[in-house]
């Protein structure tokens, strides 16, 4: 039976905080005015640099030597316990070149960006992609200094306050409960692929097997609404009281925070932990 793997993870979407009634009625100008200082990276622009993506492609070499290497080696192994071994060797040695060769081109870029954002006076620099209105693009100038020939020096102070927090979705995650849930939620998905394996296989027809795998999908996806439902409503109320009492405006994933913005996640999980 072919089904996807699920992992139950508690992703909200970016909200407003503690100015739900503002966004209701004030313009788009008045909002964007109260975000001056907010910056956005186009990350993907940054990628294709030239020195990027020469790293890329050596890094894509050397993978291609790590697989053929996997695999003669995986061949030999007399068990599954090998075959592990066999495959986390391979794939520290993947990240230690990862930070050999990408590593110090991502901090002149951190360097860069934290550069510019101080020039500007910025509190929090997020990935383009997650910007629809407001918000300065410092791109162009990010990619000048970055391409300069001088040592770019760190900044010396930390990014002014921002009414933009984050929060680390990973570590919510960790979180007792989310554990529980998840742990629940594999083992009944493990129980009803074994029952409905079973129907399957005594499925007369294509269309019969069809049928059959709707029914599973649908009865394990009704019982991640019912487990994920709970912990997203405690999570987006734990959040905006939290944001509501730091004086936020947003609340967006730390995976899309390239510099700055406020930290909420250890306030965050401990709400939820009680």
């Amino acid at each position: 039976m072919e089904t996807k793997k699920r992992h139950m993870k508690i992703r909200s979407a970016i909200f407003c905080a503690g100015a739900v009634a503002l966004a209701m009625w004030a313009g788009r100008g008045a909002i964007a005015a109260d975000l001056t200082d907010v910056g956005f990276v186009d990350q993907a622009d940054l990628a294709n640099l030239p020195v990027f993506v020469a790293a890329n492609r050596q890094l894509a070499g050397y993978k291609a030597q790590l697989d053929a290497q996997y695999n003669a080696q995986v061949k030999r192994a007399r068990s599954d316990a090998d075959r592990q071994q066999i495959g986390l060797q391979f794939q520290q040695q993947l990240n230690d070149k990862q930070r050999e060769v990408v590593g110090p081109l991502f901090q002149r870029a951190q360097l860069a960006i934290a550069a510019v954002s101080a020039s500007r006076n910025l509190s929090i620099i997020v990935d383009k992609r997650v910007v629809i209105y407001g918000g300065q693009d410092i791109t162009k100038d990010v990619e000048a200094v970055f391409a300069s020939p001088q040592a770019i020096a760190p900044p010396s102070a930390t990014p002014p306050p921002s009414e933009i927090g984050y929060v680390d979705q990973t570590v919510l995650d960790g979180v007792p409960k989310v554990q529980t849930a998840n742990s629940t939620m594999q083992q009944f998905e493990s129980t009803q692929r074994e029952v409905y394996s079973a129907r399957i296989a005594q499925a007369r027809s294509p269309a019969e097997k069809q049928q059959i795998l709707q029914e599973f999908n649908k009865t394990v996806s009704d019982k991640q609404d019912q487990l994920l439902k709970p912990l997203v409503d405690q999570t987006r109320s734990a959040t905006t009281d939290v944001a509501r009492r730091k004086n936020l405006l947003l609340v967006i994933d730390k995976a899309d925070v390239v510099y700055g913005g406020t930290d909420i996640t250890a306030d965050v999980q401990n709400a939820l932990s009680k």
